[in-house]
């Protein structure tokens, strides 16, 4: 087989297979990463403010900051995500 295809019918199906198939696949990959990063460092640092909370005060404390932290995330979902929807374009 010869591989000198340029200017072909099959080099032209070919560089529109893989430019259709996911065309933001070089720039999510850059955005995401400092998400996270900030994301891991949240959870580390949620981890030893939990951790150092229970051994001062409790563990009432911690549980409550918990529920505080699950019902802002919650809200935060809810807003970012389910309240962006475009109703009508699942038909």
């Amino acid at each position: 087989m010869e591989l000198k295809q340029k200017g072909t019918a099959l080099h032209a199906a070919t560089v529109v297979g893989d430019t259709v198939g996911d065309p933001f696949k070089d720039t999510s990959s850059v955005a995401m990463n400092p998400i996270i990063k900030f994301t891991t460092l949240f959870g580390l640092l949620a981890v030893e403010l939990a951790v150092s909370l229970t051994a001062q005060r409790g563990a009432v404390l911690s549980h409550l900051l918990a529920g505080l932290f699950l019902l802002v995330s919650i809200v935060f979902v809810y807003r970012s995500f389910y309240n962006m929807r475009i109703e009508g374009a699942a038909q």
